[in-house]
């Protein structure tokens, strides 16, 4: 079981602390429990609450009506509102929920429903990763449990994969080779990527997760890529980046290296002449078009 803060209440739900803590005293929403130091917690069934409660809230519902609802009553009007057409940040709760409850059903019902509404890319960019970046924060620093981050991120990687599997690769456009350095594990945001460049009419050769250096040299020169691309999140750490960077610029020399991930994203680094840095992965679709204007001017 996990245990909350209520400033890590107030991060996954968007409630302020203080309000919470007026809701607590004035509708007794919330039951604190404390440490054998006196220390205040909550644990997944506060979270699950305060999540429900917000997304209720947010759509109309006051809190004197909310506090009255049972349990079961309280799910069953956010079920029938995330079947509706919600804001991205209710969707982003209606996701944070199921990752609380491990419910894989409702996972893949919340996410259906905004596929089949706004299209895949737009769910990724505005939906998935959004939710991502805001448990990964809270995932790091122990507020949640390291198997319910691995539970969604699974769950995300098999609609990824769908997805790429749907692009059939038809000749033409550019070569891309994918990858993830030794070390890193961190896969979302290289398969969206690959969805992406796939959806371009791009050849992609993805090697995956932590791939040896040995591979990589040899795949490169059999194929012989125009582009390389791949995301630094933890591996290499942040004092051997620039190293990296550089190695990878004169090892692959004739091809262009693409570059994102945390390690990368608003560090002091250079970048070599045939290296490009993206701030988001959003970036990689504006990269493509301006890659394909390039090709049309030609």
């Amino acid at each position: 079981m996990s245990t909350y803060s209520i400033k890590d209440l107030e991060q996954l739900s968007g409630i302020k602390a203080h309000t919470l803590r007026i809701w607590e005293q004035r509708y007794n929403l919330l039951a604190p429990k404390r440490t054998d130091t006196n220390i205040r917690y909550y644990d997944d069934a506060d979270l699950k609450l305060i999540l429900n409660v917000a997304l209720l809230n947010d759509n109309g519902y006051k809190i004197s009506k909310i506090a009255n609802m049972s349990l079961s009553e309280m799910r069953e009007e956010v079920v029938k509102l995330t079947e509706k057409t919600l804001t991205h940040d209710d969707q982003i709760n209606a996701l944070t929920i199921c990752m609380v409850e491990m419910d894989e059903d409702r996972f893949e019902k919340v996410l259906s429903t905004n596929i089949l509404k706004i299209g895949f890319e737009q769910t990724m960019l505005n939906i998935i990763y959004p939710f991502m970046s805001k448990i990964g924060v809270l995932w790091q620093t122990g507020a949640i449990n390291p198997a319910q981050e691995h539970f969604m991120s699974n769950l995300i990687r098999q609609k990824l994969i769908v997805a790429i599997d749907a692009q059939i690769y038809k000749g033409g456009g550019k070569k891309f080779l994918l990858y993830l350095p030794e070390g890193e594990h961190h896969e979302i945001s290289i398969l969206f990527a690959t969805y992406l460049i796939k959806l371009k009419g791009h050849k992609v050769v993805y090697l995956g997760q932590s791939t040896p250096d040995e591979d990589l040299n040899s795949v490169y020169n059999l194929i012989q890529p125009e582009f390389l691309l791949t995301v630094i999140t933890t591996s290499p750490s942040s004092e051997n980046v620039q190293e990296y960077i550089d190695a990878l610029s004169k090892r692959f020399s004739q091809s262009e290296i693409i570059v994102s991930g945390y390690q990368i994203v608003g560090q002091d680094i250079h970048f070599p002449k045939n290296v490009k840095s993206l701030n988001y992965i959003r970036q990689v679709k504006e990269y493509l078009e301006e890659l394909d204007q390039v090709i049309v001017e030609k």
